[in-house]
This record gives structure tokens, C-alpha cells and sequence, in this order.
């Protein structure tokens, strides 16, 4: 007699990291994914699973979209990287309480958190971020407030019969990816208006799909996880924001940045560009104050995940980038919003 398999959900299994969890569950027998999605027409060709067609926004839905299943991987979110306050709260944070306590109503055995390392203070003096660092709020992305909001949220229910886990993301590059760090700096660079901000020296935490997915895996299957824990999931190496960029514009022809300018300038920039949107043409601000805090130096440790669920990133970034601005050639480069539809 087989043993029963583990029921793993994934929400938003259109999006660019639902579908890379999908295809990672893919090679795990043990595993029985099921996809929940608006759209079932546009998941992956490959995948032959249960489907859970529905809204997030739905608290019906809600409810019925976590009855028996183990782990839940949730990476079906509304998310913005500028302003949107009000949306933050109806259409992620809210949803995404709500469907934490649904999971712990029904017993469900783990909450895996979409969440980012950038949800903490940046490394200081070569120190790499630890995985458990405390948020930190700003006034000037409230998608990154409402993150930190949901963790607590976690941290303070993990003792109800749900394991809850936070996967601290880098900036994710590969294929498909449409909202993030190379989608929105690619088209930026066309206009040579884009500076290097500290002269390029900061470290960027990137994340490749393939990685990605498998990490959501792992973290599903791991034994002897804590009620919460929270792990760095970012890639072997810390290019520096210089040989990103430099590598960017050596693979597209766009020119490097022409000259350089203090963090302090390049947010007092974004500010005055989401200032001004509303009057200046564009679906999204030229700069955004997120964008900036991206940029910052984000050396982050991922020994804490290799020793807990044995996570070992292989793809080189450099692949995952090339793959994305391969996609993005073929779009002409076009302006990318940077906020989920609603």
C-alpha cells in the first residue's frame, strides 16, 4: 500500500513564481500539487494536477481553496512597488490574514509566506542580513509595511497547529517575470537618464526561477522545521549593482549610466518622480523610491536555509537575466507597470 502524498497548494500558480513551484513539484512523487488560479487556460502545458479555479478576493473562495490539503505555498498577492496604501491593505494584506486563518481553521500542516530580504535594514559593514532581522518600515512603500505586518502576523500565530514560514526572496530574475528589478530598469536605461547610484558599489541579492521553485519545495518537505522560522532565499553570488547594470548593457547595446549620484539624491529623485506622475506621461514613474531601496547593499546569508532545508542555489544569474532580457528585447522594451492588476 502507498504511503499517502503530501498535498502541496499553490496560489497564484499563473504567476512567474507559482508556475516555477509547479515545476519543481513536478519531479517529487511524494508530492500531489494543486493549482489555484483565476485563469486555468493559462497554466503551464506541463502541468496535469487538481485545479482550484478562483479569486483570492473571494473569502468563499478562501475558504474552500485550503479544505485538505498539507502545505500551502502562497504566492498569489496583490503587490505594487510604489504607493497603492489603500489597495495594500483590501486587496493583500486583509486577503492574506484572512487566508491564514482559514489554513489554520483547517488544519492545514504549513503556511509558506512570500515575503523578500528587503524587508529589513540593508548589510552594514559587510555583515550579512540575518534571516529572523526585524522589519523595517518607511514611509514610501506600503506593500513592504504590509509584508512586515503579515510576518508578525505569522510570528504571533505560529503556535495554532500551522507551521508558518516566510521565504525572504531576492530580486527575482529568469523568464516570465514581468514585475521587478530587470523588467523595470531594462526600458529605464534607454533613456540615459538612469544614474549609478554610490557609484554602483552595493550588492544586489538576486534569486533565479528555476531556484526559486525549488527552494518553495523544500521548505515544504522539510522535517523538523519550528512553529516559524524564515529563510534567505537568494543566489551563490552578490554582483555588485555595477556588473548587473554593466552586464545588462553589454548583452542589450543600451548605454551604462553616465554618471553617479549618493543614495540620499537618488530618493529625493524617485520622490519627486511619484510626485509627478500623475502629470508626466507613462503607466508608472520614471523612479521610484523602492527601486532605490532595492539598489541598496543586500548581502544576505543563505546558510541557515541550507542547513534547515538543505536549500543550494545552482543557476547562475547571469543565465536568468539574459533569459529575461531575451523576453523583454522581444517586447520592444516595453514601459512596465509596476503593480499587479487588481
Amino acid at each position: 500500500m502507498s504511503e499517502r502524498k503530501i498535498r502541496v497548494l499553490v496560489t497564484g500558480a499563473n504567476g512567474f513564481l507559482g508556475r516555477n513551484i509547479l515545476l519543481a513539484c513536478m519531479p517529487h512523487l511524494e508530492i500531489e500539487a494543486i493549482a489555484a488560479c483565476r485563469t486555468p487556460e493559462k497554466l503551464i502545458p506541463e502541468f496535469k494536477g487538481e485545479i482550484r479555479k478562483g479569486d483570492l478576493m473571494d473569502a468563499g473562495y478562501r475558504k474552500s481553496v485550503v479544505q485538505d490539503v498539507d502545505v500551502i505555498c502562497h504566492t498569489g498577492t496583490w503587490a505594487s512597488m510604489w504607493g497603492h496604501k489603500n489597495f495594500e491593505t483590501t486587496h493583500f494584506y486583509i486577503p492574506t490574514v484572512d487566508l491564514i486563518e482559514r489554513s489554520i481553521e483547517s488544519n492545514v500542516g504549513r503556511f509558506l509566506m512570500t515575503s523578500t530580504n528587503v524587508i529589513t535594514s540593508p548589510s552594514l559593514n559587510n555583515i550579512p542580513v540575518n534571516d529572523f532581522s526585524p522589519g523595517r518600515r518607511n514611509q514610501f512603500w506600503p506593500h513592504l509595511n504590509r509584508l512586515i505586518d503579515v510576518d508578525e502576523y505569522m510570528r504571533k500565530n505560529s503556535d495554532r497547529g500551522t507551521k508558518m514560514v516566510t521565504m525572504r526572496l531576492g530580486h527575482f530574475v529568469g523568464k516570465g517575470n514581468t514585475l521587478g528589478l530587470v523588467p523595470a530598469l531594462a526600458p529605464r536605461l534607454r533613456t540615459h537618464l538612469v544614474p549609478w547610484l554610490a557609484q554602483g558599489r552595493s550588492r544586489m541579492s538576486l534569486i533565479a526561477d528555476t531556484d526559486l521553485g525549488q527552494s518553495f519545495v523544500l521548505a515544504a518537505l522539510a522535517d523538523k522545521l519550528n512553529n516559524y522560522e524564515s529563510f534567505n532565499i537568494c543566489g551563490s553570488e552578490f554582483p555588485t549593482t555595477r556588473e548587473v547594470v554593466s552586464f545588462i548593457c553589454e548583452e542589450t547595446g543600451l548605454s551604462k549610466p553616465h554618471f553617479s549620484v549618493p543614495f540620499t539624491l537618488g530618493y529625493v529623485f524617485a520622490w519627486l518622480m511619484e510626485t509627478l506622475h500623475p502629470i508626466l506621461p507613462g503607466s508608472s514613474p520614471f523612479l521610484t523610491r523602492s527601486i532605490v531601496h532595492l539598489s541598496e547593499d543586500w548581502l544576505c546569508s543563505t546558510d541557515y536555509a541550507t542547513k534547515k532545508i538543505g536549500y543550494i542555489p545552482k543557476k547562475d544569474w547571469r543565465v536568468a537575466v539574459r533569459e529575461a532580457l531575451i523576453e523583454l528585447k522581444a517586447n520592444g522594451y516595453a514601459w512596465p507597470k509596476l503593480s499587479r492588476e487588481a
